[in-house]
């Protein structure tokens, strides 16, 4: 006589599933502060060659947190509606760091083509 009992599930499977980061967080931390060196590395050349401190002050206000903190953003944003749109499952670590990582190459090759 067989049993109407279904088999239970195993618990690990219930469990939570641990996030899966493809960057290391101190690569993640790198990125971010290397992006901050480079937006603030031109500004104390420009005070030292006679710019006006307000002049260098504004633009650093917009430069700084737009490579800083705005590219990153972008990218979490788009990884969050591309899960949400297409059902995958990109980590906000992984979105960030290319971010910062985008910023970085972006802030090196203007500065590449400034030189």
């Amino acid at each position: 006589m067989q049993s109407d009992h279904k088999p239970t599930t195993d618990n690990a499977s219930a469990a939570p599933r641990n996030e899966q980061h493809l960057v290391p967080k101190y690569i993640t931390v790198g990125l971010a502060l290397f992006s901050l060196v480079l937006s603030l590395a031109g500004y104390g050349f420009r005070l030292a060659v006679g710019h006006e401190l307000v002049d260098v002050l504004r633009h650093a206000a917009v430069i700084v947190p737009a490579f800083t903190l705005g590219i990153p953003l972008l990218f979490w944003l788009g990884a969050k509606l591309f899960n949400k749109v297409q059902g995958t499952h990109i980590e906000t670590r992984n979105a960030l760091s290319l971010g910062w990582l985008t910023a970085c190459v972006s802030m090196l090759w203007l500065m590449g083509s400034y030189s």
